[in-house]
C-alpha cells in the first residue's frame, strides 16, 4: 500500500495539459480562465461623483459661504464648462466631476436658496470622488490564468470591456460499472444481485466539471466482454476512465489485467485509506484510468479525494482547500489507514460553525454518506481527538 499522498502527487504529477476555447462572457460562467484577462480601459474611465450633491472647490466652502450654482453634471451628461472660485456644480451619483472642481459634498450637507448654494462643513479634496482607474487601470490583470468565472469575476471582466475569454476545456469522462450481480435502477432484482449506484452518483459528481460524462453502462465478470468494452471505451479516447468493482482483493485480477491487455500501464493500486483503499491507478495514452472500489461509499469517497483533483487540474483549475473546522464530537484513535469519515456541518450563533462526526463506518452504507456535508480527515495512527478540537475537513 501507498499513502494517501504519494497517491494524490503520483496522480496529478501526469495530468495533461487540455486545449484552451473561447467562449463569449454570458456562456464562461463556471469554467477557468488558461489566460490572464486584462483590462481595456479604465474604470472609472474619469473622474466620477460617488453620490448625489454639489461639485465644489474644497478651499471655497466654508460653513455659511454661498457658492453660485452654474450648471449641473448628470450620468451621461457631463457639465462642459469649469468651476471657477466661488462657483458650484449640482451633481449626480455616476456624473462625471467637472473641470477645477476637486471634491463634492452630499446634498444633505448643503442648503438652496435659489442658484445660492451653502454647506454645514468645510469638506477635504477628494471627497466622494471616484477617480479615475481607481478601481482598475488599462493593461491591468482583471482575473489571472486558472481562475474560476465566479459572477462577481464576470462581472468585473466586463466592465474592463472585454467580451471574450479562452478558457481551459473540460474533459471528456468515461464510467463502467463491472460485476454479475449488478443491475440498472428500475429493473427487476435477482436474488443475488444488486441495484447498480456508483455511475449515478459519479456522473452527479463530475457533470459540473465535464465536458461530457459517458456512462457505458454494466459488464459482468467475463474477461472477454470486458476486454471488448474497454477497447470500445479507449476507442473514443476519454480524457478519464473510472471503472468500478473488481478492485478487491480476491477480484481484482479481472480488471486490472483487462486493463492491462487493453494497454493500460498501471501505475499503482491499494492506499492506506478507509473506506477505499482497493483504488486503482494507471494511464493509457492521455487518458488517465481509475479502478475505484465497487462499494458505493468507497466509490464516491476515492472520487472525491483523487479523481476529483485530477478532473480539475485538466481543467485548469486547482483543487478546492480543505476547512478546518471544530469537531462537535470526539473522534477515538485511529489505526495506520487515513480514515475519510462522514461528517455532518452544524451551525449556530452559539458554538459557529462546527463539524459532527458521523459514526457509520461501513463502505456499503449509503444512507450516512448521503446525509454527509463533509468528509473529516482523521491521519495514520491519531490517538484521538477532542470536541473543539480543530480536523480538516473536506466538503462533499
Amino acid at each position: 500500500m501507498i499513502s494517501v499522498d504519494e497517491a494524490l502527487a503520483r496522480i496529478l504529477s501526469g495530468v495533461p495539459a487540455l486545449p484552451a476555447e473561447t467562449l463569449a462572457l454570458p456562456e464562461a460562467a463556471a469554467r477557468n480562465l488558461a489566460e490572464h484577462v486584462r483590462a481595456r480601459l479604465f474604470n472609472p474611465a474619469f473622474d466620477v461623483s460617488a453620490m448625489d450633491g454639489y461639485a465644489v472647490r474644497a478651499a471655497d466652502v466654508s460653513p455659511g459661504t454661498a457658492l453660485r450654482m452654474i450648471g449641473a453634471s448628470q450620468a451621461g451628461a457631463g457639465f462642459a464648462g469649469t468651476v471657477g472660485s466661488g462657483e458650484c456644480v449640482r451633481i449626480f451619483t455616476g456624473a462625471p466631476v467637472p473641470k477645477g472642481a476637486d471634491a463634492v459634498i452630499m446634498q444633505e450637507e448643503a442648503s438652496a436658496e435659489g442658484e445660492a448654494i451653502t454647506f454645514s462643513k468645510p469638506v477635504d479634496p477628494g471627497r466622494s470622488i471616484r477617480f479615475r482607474g481607481e478601481d482598475f487601470a488599462e493593461g491591468s490583470i482583471l482575473a489571472p490564468s486558472g481562475a474560476l468565472l465566479t459572477p462577481q469575476r464576470l462581472a468585473l471582466i466586463a466592465a474592463g470591456n472585454v467580451e471574450s475569454v479562452n478558457v481551459s476545456t473540460r474533459p471528456r469522462i468515461a464510467l463502467l460499472a463491472t460485476g454479475d450481480e449488478l443491475v440498472p435502477p428500475g429493473n427487476p432484482v435477482g436474488p443475488d444481485q444488486i441495484v447498480s449506484s456508483n455511475s449515478v452518483g459519479l456522473r452527479a459528481l463530475f457533470e459540473p466539471h465535464a465536458r461530457a460524462v459517458t456512462d457505458h453502462g454494466i459488464v459482468g465478470d467475463d474477461p472477454d466482454a470486458l476486454k471488448t468494452v474497454l477497447d470500445h471505451v479507449f476507442a473514443s479516447e476519454p480524457d478519464v476512465l473510472m471503472t468500478t468493482g473488481g478492485a478487491s482483493v480476491g477480484e481484482h485480477d479481472l480488471v486490472q489485467d483487462m486493463l492491462k491487455a487493453s494497454g493500460v500501464e498501471i501505475d499503482f493500486w491499494r492506499i492506506a485509506m478507509r473506506p477505499g483503499k482497493p483504488l486503482m491507478f494507471g494511464r493509457r495514452g492521455k487518458t488517465m484510468v481509475f479502478g475505484l472500489p465497487g462499494n458505493p461509499v468507497s466509490a464516491l469517497v476515492t472520487a472525491r479525494i483523487f479523481v476529483l483533483p485530477a478532473v480539475l487540474a485538466m481543467a485548469g483549475c486547482s483543487s478546492p482547500a480543505p476547512l478546518y473546522l471544530p469537531l462537535a464530537d470526539a473522534l477515538p484513535p485511529n489505526g495506520p489507514r487515513r480514515h475519510f469519515m462522514r461528517g455532518r456541518l452544524l451551525h449556530d450563533a452559539e458554538h459557529g460553525s462546527r463539524v459532527e462526526p458521523i459514526r457509520q463506518t461501513d463502505s456499503g452504507h449509503l444512507t450516512s454518506l448521503a446525509s454527509a456535508d463533509a468528509l473529516i480527515v482523521q491521519d495514520e495512527h491519531c490517538a484521538g481527538k477532542r470536541a473543539g478540537d480543530l480536523v480538516q475537513v473536506h466538503l462533499l
